[in-house]
C-alpha cells in the first residue's frame, strides 16, 4: 500500500532525529563496525537472540533444547531476559567475555516497569499525579537499583494510549491523553538512561509497545488493531516519538498486528516510520515469541518464513523465540536475507552494548553494595509521597480526613494484602517490606483505635466470601466511629493477559458494602485497582471514595497520611471512569460529530447519544477533589492573535478559597474550530501544579507553541493551520473557563 510519509513536518523530523551522533557513538559505531569484520554469521545471528534460564535449559523454537553454557560459549545468546540474581548473572557475563571466542559482552533485560526493588503506584497511578518530575525520579531510582542488581536494560516506558479500561495493561501507561502521555513518556526515559548511558548507575530504555498496541479491539490483550493512520499519527504515535526525542536506545515491537501486517514483521512500521522517518538509530526487541507468533496470525509458514519477515522489517532480535539462529543460517544461504542485512541488525546491537560501557567494563554493572542502593531511606520516603500523590478523591460528604482518636474499622480483601499493592509488575521486589493500609493505619491513629477484618478474598486462587466474614465485618463496624472499606480488584487482575469484560466490583464485596451500609455508619471507600471501573453503585453508597490504586511499597503510609489529613489529596485522573461499561471507551477528546449530544447528562435521540443512560463518564479526564477548594477566574488570552511559529499566551487566576493549604492542577485545552480533518472537542495543552496557601491567589501563564497545535491532515503531512480556537482553563476536562485565540 501507497503511503504519503515524508511531510515537510516529517522532513523536520528526519533532520532533527537523524543527528550527527556524538563522538561517544561514533566511536562505538567504529568499534562495532571493527567486530562484524571478526565475525562468524553464527556469532552474528547469536547476538540477535535473546533468551531465559529456566532449570540451566534454552528453548528453541521447535522444542530443541540446548545446554545454555554451551550456547553462551559459541556466542550464540547476545541477551537474557528476567534474570532475577545477581550472581548468575555475572557468571553468564563472565562466561561470555572470558570463554567465547571474541568475548561479546551479554546484554540483560527485565520488566522494570513501575519500580525495581522499591515499588512505586502502577504507571496509571503514578502519571494521575502530574507531576513530571516525580516521574522521571521514579525511574532514576528504579534504574539505580536495577544496576546494581546487574540489569542493564528494561522494558519500559509503555507509550501506548488506550481509552478502553477493559484491557488489563492500562496499568502500566500514562492513560487516554497522548500529550499528558508525550511528557511521561519523555521523563521516564531521562530517568531511566540519564545523562550518560555508559554510567553504571544508569540503563537502556525500551519504547513499546510499537505500536498502537492500546487499540486491541473489545480490550482484549493480543488483539488485532484496526485503525486509520491519520488516527495512528494524531493520538498514538506522539508518545512514542517523545520518548525517541528524550533518546530511548530500544524499541519493543507489539503483538498486535497493523494495517494487517504483524508488527513485528511490519516494515512499513519498523523500517519507513521508525527508522526513516523518526530516525531512530538503536535496536528493535519483538515482544515475547512474537516473531514465531507471526506463524499463527498467518503471514508466515513456518520459523523459517517469520525470522525472513522479522529481518527484513529491521526487527534486530528476536525474544525467546529462537528463529533467528535455528534458520539465519539457511536464509543467508538460500539467498532469501543478505548477510550485509544480518550486519546492519547486529551492528545496531553492538552499538548498544558500547554506549552501555559493557566492552570497556562488562561488570559494571552488578558492583555496587546492594545495602548501600536497594531501600534508601530518602528513596522510601519518595515513594511514599508519590503514592499519595497519585491517590484521587473521587467523593467526599466531609467524612474526611478523620480527626484525632476516630475509631476505624478497617475491613476488607487489600488492607492488610502487603502483595496486592505492589500491583501487576513487581520488579524485584518483596511483599514483605510492603507497609500495608492497616499496618500504617495503626500506627497513626493507635492500634487500639483500628479493628480490622479481611472479610472476603479477591485474588489469584482466592475469590468470595469468608465464612463468618460480613458478621464479623458488621461487628466492628457497629464499635466503630467510621469503616474504611477496601474494596476493588488485586494485582493480579492488572498488568498483561488479564483483561475482563466486567470493570464492576466483584458481587461478595458489593455485598459487604451493602452490610456495612445497613449499620448507618460513615463508609470511606478505599478502591484498589489498576485500571478505571465501573463504580457508580459504590460511589451512590458510600460517603467517600478514594482511589487508592496498588499504590506499591509505601501504599499503607501514604493512604494513612491522606485519611488523617496530614496530607492533602492532589490527584487527578488521567482515564475516564465510566458511568457504564456500556460507555467503553468513553474519553474527553471525542469528536464533535454531525449530530452531537444535547446533552452529556441526558439520554435522548437522533444525535450521538445512548437513549437509556447518560453520555458522560462518571469521572472525567482530569478530576479529582481536594480537601480545600480552589476558584479560577480571569482568564485572559494574553495573544488573540499569532502568527504560525509564535507561541499563544492565556492566564488565569487561581484562589484556594478553603481553610487547608492544598495541591491543585490547572489544565488547559484547546480547540480547533474549523480544521481540514474533524478535530476532537477538546485537546489538553498544558498544565501546572500549584501548590497555594489557604487563602492564597497565583496567576498562571501558558505558554502554547502553535507546533503544539499540529495535526494530522489528510495527506498524513502534520502540521498547524491558521484559524480559529477556543481555549478553557480549569481543574479537569469540564473546565468552565473559555476564551478564545486566532492564529494569523
Amino acid at each position: 500500500m501507497k503511503r504519503v510519509i515524508l511531510s515537510l513536518f516529517a522532513l523536520s523530523v528526519v533532520a532533527i532525529g537523524s543527528a550527527a551522533p556524538q563522538a561517544s557513538d561514533k566511536e562505538a559505531l567504529r568499534n562495532a563496525n571493527k567486530l562484524i569484520k571478526q565475525m562468524t554469521l553464527r556469532e552474528k545471528l547469536g547476538q540477535l537472540e535473546q533468551f531465559i534460564t529456566r532449570n540451566g535449559v534454552v528453548t528453541g523454537p521447535e522444542g530443541v533444547k540446548c545446554d545454555i553454557d554451551s550456547a553462551v560459549r559459541k556466542g550464540e545468546v547476545g541477551s537474557f531476559l528476567s534474570i532475577r540474581n545477581r550472581n548468575e548473572a555475572l557468571r553468564l557475563q563472565k562466561m561470555a567475555v572470558e570463554e567465547s571466542r571474541l568475548g561479546i559482552p551479554l546484554i540483560f533485560g527485565y520488566d522494570i516497569i513501575h519500580g525495581c526493588k522499591i515499588i512505586f503506584p502502577e504507571n496509571l497511578a503514578i502519571s494521575c499525579s502530574w507531576n513530571i518530575d516525580a516521574v522521571e525520579r521514579s525511574a532514576r531510582i528504579a534504574a539505580e537499583e536495577s544496576a546494581a542488581s546487574a540489569i542493564h536494560w528494561t522494558f519500559s516506558p509503555m507509550c501506548d494510549i488506550s481509552v478502553d479500561p477493559r484491557w488489563s495493561r492500562v496499568s502500566e501507561g500514562a492513560g487516554e491523553d497522548p500529550y499528558l502521555g508525550s511528557k511521561i513518556a519523555a521523563a521516564m526515559v531521562r530517568g531511566y538512561q540519564g545523562d550518560d548511558l555508559a554510567k553504571s548507575n544508569t540503563i537502556a530504555a525500551c519504547v513499546k509497545h510499537f505500536a498502537a498496541y492500546g487499540a486491541v479491539q473489545a480490550g482484549k490483550d493480543y488483539n488485532t488493531v484496526d485503525m486509520s493512520e491519520l488516527m495512528f499519527r494524531d493520538i498514538y504515535l506522539p508518545p512514542y516519538k517523545a520518548a525517541l526525542d528524550a533518546g530511548a536506545v530500544t524499541v519493543m515491537s507489539s503483538f498486535n498486528d497493523f494495517m494487517g501486517v504483524p508488527a513485528s514483521g511490519n516494515k512499513w512500521l519498523l523500517y519507513d516510520l521508525l527508522r526513516k522517518e523518526l530516525g531512530f538509530k538503536g535496536f528493535v526487541v519483538s515482544d515475547w515469541k512474537a516473531v514465531n507468533e507471526m506463524i499463527i496470525h498467518g503471514v508466515a509458514a513456518d520459523g523459517r518464513d517469520a525470522a525472513e519477515l522479522a529481518m527484513k522489517a529491521h526487527l534486530n532480535m528476536d525474544m525467546l523465540g529462537g528463529d533467528y539462529i535455528a534458520h539465519g543460517e539457511e536464509l543467508v544461504r538460500t539467498g532469501r536475507i543478505s548477510e550485509k542485512l544480518i550486519d546492519e541488525l547486529c551492528r545496531e546491537v553492538l552499538v548498544v552494548k558500547y554506549q552501555l560501557g559493557l566492552f570497556e567494563d562488562p561488570y559494571r554493572y552488578g558492583k555496587q553494595n546492594l545495602s548501600e542502593v536497594y531501600y534508601r531511606p530518602e528513596n522510601m520516603q519518595f515513594a511514599r509521597e508519590l503514592a499519595a500523590e497519585s491517590m484521587v478523591l473521587l467523593k467526599n460528604n466531609g467524612v474526611l480526613p478523620l480527626a484525632e482518636g476516630t475509631k476505624i474499622a478497617l475491613i476488607g480483601p487489600f488492607a492488610d494484602s502487603k502483595i496486592d499493592q505492589l500491583g501487576a509488575w513487581r520488579g524485584l521486589g518483596e511483599a514483605k517490606r510492603s507497609v500495608t493500609f492497616r499496618t500504617a493505619l495503626e500506627e497513626r491513629f493507635g492500634k487500639e483505635n483500628v479493628l480490622y477484618t479481611k472479610a472476603c478474598e479477591c485474588g489469584r486462587y482466592k475469590n468470595g466470601l469468608i465464612e463468618g466474614g460480613i458478621e464479623e465485618a458488621v461487628k466492628i463496624a457497629e464499635q466503630s466511629d467510621v469503616v474504611l472499606l477496601s474494596i476493588g480488584l488485586s494485582g493480579w487482575h492488572s498488568g498483561e493477559s488479564r483483561s475482563r469484560a466486567s470493570i464492576s466490583i466483584p458481587e461478595d464485596q458489593q455485598q459487604l458494602l451493602d452490610a456495612l451500609k445497613q449499620t448507618g455508619k460513615k463508609i470511606v471507600v478505599l478502591l484498589s485497582t489498576g485500571r478505571p471501573m465501573d463504580i457508580r453503585n459504590e460511589v451512590e453508597k458510600a460517603d467517600a471514595v478514594l482511589l487508592t490504586w496498588h499504590a506499591g511499597t509505601m501504599a499503607g503510609p501514604a493512604v494513612a497520611d491522606l485519611v488523617s489529613g496530614d496530607k492533602n489529596p492532589s490527584g487527578h485522573l488521567t482515564m475516564s471512569f465510566p458511568y457504564s461499561v456500556g460507555q467503553v471507551p468513553v474519553h474527553y477528546n471525542s469528536k464533535n460529530t454531525g449530530r452531537p449530544a444535547k446533552s452529556q447528562f441526558k439520554a435522548q435521540g437522533y444525535s450521538c447519544s445512548y437513549v437509556d443512560i447518560r453520555n458522560a463518564p462518571l469521572f472525567p479526564f482530569g478530576y479529582g477533589l481536594s480537601y480545600t477548594e480552589f476558584e479560577y477566574s480571569d482568564l485572559k488570552v494574553l495573544t488573540p492573535e499569532v502568527p504560525l511559529g509564535g507561541v499563544v499566551k492565556v492566564s488565569v487566576k487561581v484562589k484556594n478559597v478553603g481553610k487547608r493549604d492544598g495541591v491543585d492542577v490547572a489544565q488547559l485545552y484547546v480547540r480547533d474550530i474549523v480544521a481540514e480533518t474533524t478535530r476532537p472537542v477538546r485537546e489538553l495543552k498544558g498544565f501546572e501544579r500549584l501548590s497555594l496557601k489557604a487563602g492564597e491567589v497565583k496567576v498562571v501563564e501558558f505558554e502554547i507553541p502553535t507546533s503544539d497545535l499540529a495535526y494530522c491532515h489528510s495527506d498524513m503531512s502534520v502540521k498547524a493551520d491558521a484559524g480559529d480556537f477556543y481555549v478553557w482553563v480549569g481543574a479537569d476536562s469540564n473546565a468552565k473557563l473559555k476564551g478564545q485565540f486566532k492564529i494569523k
